[in-house]
């Protein structure tokens, strides 16, 4: 049987003339068709891989990046609270743990800033005079130079706060004109003084202040409308001040916002349990899983684009495994593992809630629930204070031994699990880089003979966690991934070869029926010539 392709070359040479460009493209075409269409069904599968892959990273990028949104907006952990949140306001600190939380406090005083005012000048560009002024807060001071250049109540209020010791300038203008305001941070060693060093008396002396020798039935200098005051608070009986009105290291895990002052009234500070809201918080992370399984399923079943795919082959073994990996390292017995609170894991690979025995969990050890879905991190010693982020070690229990706080002259020292630290600060130390706590950093306050810092990733840096390891420069869907980029280039580099072979055999064949196609003429000529010579012969005989 003769083909298409063969039936229009053979009707091509039985012309007086051979359409070159129609035969040469369709003999061209013809003879790499195959290749065609294996390299286009193998762009189309590697297409459809990485697409697929890309949407599993995805898939479990936002499944964390969810949880760990709905965690940091507070609904699934203990919060304290205020019984008078007029008078003081309070928030858990990230990574606390708070269940059973009671304490007193009265708020005596709360911290102030120094507050002074100057007589009104005519305006903002009024000159204040030449010279010079000294401004201390604390033991630091700084010196404030009037010159030509600055010769201004704005010129004076810009140099203020150029001094770098937090003491703020500004010009307030009224009716009576404009005058210079300054202002310090809260608390008693905040408190600062203001004295004319040089210049002509009437000058830079209005804006003076010394407290030593102020008088407020004469003042000559800047008027003092607010002193420096720490906060005065007692908490449990025991009196504290502080010289700002907002502070977390009073009561652990508890960030303290005073509000105003009353003396002698009582703030009850407890603690809110989200019960409900953990309940729901199970259950949609069950059904989030299972809609999140479903998608990888179909990308790994029989006809699915990764079903052969190492990467995504770990990241379902991983994720099968989610159940009964350990969320939290609680050691008085509490339930850890999602399966010891009613999750469990179907022989297809699903998870199923058992709603009772959640339920029953929840009312007997609320916090152990609590805490798998919450990071935390903490110290069984008060001299060591952990100061790395939440959430940025390794889950695990760590050992420090022989823990020795720094001095004017040495660093601070520590063991962590067996194995040196590294100095960071005058206080603190952290791990190195290659032990298996790396990220860890605390304070040591004092000498310390042994402690455990335990940390709890909870269900998000779990997640995280698998994220991470997985796509990680050395992890198996990094290494899928790398492998299907590295297809698609092979893909390319074969497609431009056929490309660049098409093109010359191309041109191969079309010299070849242009030489053709000129003898064909030549012997058409020939063909005609004879013709006529027959008939010629033929008419005289």
């Amino acid at each position: 049987m003769v083909t298409s392709v063969g039936s229009s070359i053979l009707t091509a040479l039985g012309a007086s003339s051979i359409d070159t460009s129609s035969l040469v493209d369709q003999l061209a075409t013809a003879a790499i068709a195959n290749k065609t269409k294996a390299l286009t069904d193998r762009t189309t599968a590697n297409t459809a891989k990485i697409s697929d892959l890309a949407s599993a990273v995805s898939s479990i990028s936002t499944f964390s990046s969810s949880l760990s949104s709905l965690i940091s907006g507070g609904s699934l952990f203990t919060q304290p609270t205020s019984s008078n949140s007029s008078i003081l306001g309070v928030s858990a600190i990230a990574g606390s743990r708070l269940n059973g939380l009671s304490a007193t406090i009265k708020v005596e005083k709360i911290a102030t800033a120094q507050s002074m005012t100057a007589s009104a000048l005519g305006s903002a560009a009024t000159a204040v005079g030449l010279g010079t002024m000294e401004l201390t807060v604390g033991d630091k001071t700084k010196t404030i130079t009037i010159t030509e250049a600055n010769n201004s109540l704005a010129g004076l209020a810009q140099a203020i706060k150029d001094s770098g010791l937090g003491v703020t300038a500004s010009i307030v203008t009224d009716s009576t004109g404009a005058r210079l305001v300054m202002k310090g941070s809260t608390g008693e060693a905040n408190g600062f003084t203001f004295k004319m060093t040089s210049g002509t008396a009437g000058e830079l002396d209005r804006f003076a202040y010394d407290p030593d020798n102020y008088d407020p039935q004469n003042i000559t200098g800047l008027k003092l409308q607010q002193a420096a005051q720490d906060a005065e608070l007692i908490v449990d009986g025991i009196t504290v001040t502080k010289s700002t009105n907002s502070f977390s290291d009073v009561i652990p895990g508890v960030k303290i916002n005073l509000l105003s002052a009353s003396p002698g009234t009582t703030v009850t500070i407890g603690s809110s349990e989200p019960v409900d809201a953990i309940k729901q918080a199970v259950s949609d992370f069950v059904a989030a899983y299972n809609e999140m399984k479903t998608t990888l399923s179909t990308m790994t079943g029989s006809e699915g684009s990764l079903r052969s795919d190492a990467g995504i082959r770990a990241l379902v073994t991983k994720l099968g495994s989610l159940t009964s990996t350990k969320l939290t390292y609680a050691t008085d017995g509490s339930p850890t593992t999602l399966a010891e609170i009613g999750v469990s894991t179907n022989r297809d690979g699903s998870l199923s809630l058992d709603s009772a025995k959640l339920a029953s969990i929840m009312s007997s050890n609320p916090s152990a629930v609590e805490a798998m879905f919450n990071p935390g991190q903490r110290s069984d010693n008060p001299l060591i204070q952990i100061t790395n982020a939440v959430g940025t070690v390794k889950g695990g229990t760590y050992t420090v031994t022989n823990a020795t706080p720094g001095s004017s002259t040495t660093s601070a020292q520590a063991t962590l699990n067996g194995g040196y630290t590294l100095p960071l600060g005058t206080t603190g130390v952290q791990a190195s880089f290659t032990s298996p706590a790396a990220g860890l950093s605390f304070d040591i306050l004092g000498p310390v003979t042994s402690a455990t810092i335990t940390i709890d990733l909870g269900l998000s840096g779990a997640l995280d966690a698998i994220k991470k390891e997985l796509t990680a420069s050395s992890g198996q869907l990094t290494a899928s991934q790398t492998r299907l980029d590295n297809e698609k280039e092979s893909i390319a580099d074969e497609q431009e070869k056929l490309t660049t072979r098409d093109t010359a055999y191309r041109a191969q064949l079309t010299a070849q029926y242009t030489r053709m196609q000129s003898a064909l003429s030549a012997f058409s000529s020939t063909q005609s010539y004879l013709t006529q010579q027959i008939k010629l012969w033929t008419n005289e005989s």
